[in-house]
């Protein structure tokens, strides 16, 4: 019964691989197909990625996404990590209430989330602009870092801290010798996190972006409303090759087994 359950589970699996990932290899295959209607027999050819190249508008929605979601990436980071570590190692008034608050923004749906966004930023005076979509995109990013940063800090005590301290260690020293080195994996798990909520993100982006400036996702769905090519699959294929090379280089560099 064991054997036929192992089975059966590794069989589930590789099933749920092949949904997930087929898709996307055809995709990546299809870049290179000369045919603007997926026909086959398959003819390689390169003229997708020279018509990216001639696209002016969807590298500069490609280089809006990319120069957003990584200064996103900073900004959420930095403010995420001093929040779990607020949240972590203080007690002040309102820390439950802030921690609980940190949940319905998660949960909330971003056509509700993007639609207040909208309206409290007319209200304001910040009105539409590639400022508005960093501003809602740090927004969105803040909850996913400080949970991710938080879990991490609630695996290792505050006994190596307070050793340090009792040693003679500022406070200073004491985080960026003890804390900031245990902490490392998760601030970069999440910004990693931060990076592609921004840069996947649609509703947010389509609500706040001004006319005439767009960023991928947007141009995206925009392409595909006004007719589909094939340089929609370039462009996707380029960046899933250069997401998991960050994510290859990222698990090489960073100590998260612990065994290095």
């Amino acid at each position: 019964m064991s054997r036929i359950i192992g089975t059966f589970s590794r069989g589930y699996l590789l099933a749920m691989l092949l949904f997930l990932y087929t898709p996307i290899i055809v995709m990546m295959i299809m870049s290179f197909n000369k045919s603007p209607l997926y026909t086959l027999p398959f003819n390689f050819d390169l003229v997708w990625w020279e018509k990216l190249m001639a696209n002016d508008r969807l590298l500069r929605a490609t280089w809006n996404s990319v120069w957003i979601a990584a200064l996103n990436t900073v900004i959420a980071t930095t403010l995420g990590t001093m929040a779990a570590l607020a949240f972590a190692r203080y007690e002040f008034r309102g820390k439950k209430l802030l921690q609980s608050l940190l949940m319905p923004s998660l949960v909330i749906p971003w056509l509700i989330t993007g639609t207040a966004m909208l309206i409290f930023f007319f209200w304001t005076g910040i009105g539409r602009g590639l400022h508005a979509i960093l501003l809602g995109h740090v927004a969105l990013s803040l909850p996913y870092v400080i949970i991710v940063i938080g879990a991490r800090m609630q695996s290792f005590g505050v006994e190596l801290e307070e050793a340090a301290t009792s040693l003679g260690a500022s406070s200073w020293q004491t985080f960026r010798r003890v804390s900031l080195p245990l902490m490392a994996p998760g601030i970069v798990a999440a910004a990693l996190f931060a990076f592609a909520v921004s840069f996947d993100q649609f509703v947010i982006s389509y609500f706040l972006a001004p006319v005439g400036t767009s960023i991928l996702p947007v141009e995206i769905y925009t392409s595909i409303r006004q007719g589909f090519t094939p340089e929609i699959n370039v462009i996707s294929t380029i960046v899933i090759l250069v997401s998991m090379a960050a994510m290859i280089g990222f698990a090489r560099l960073s100590n998260f087994s612990g065994d290095r």
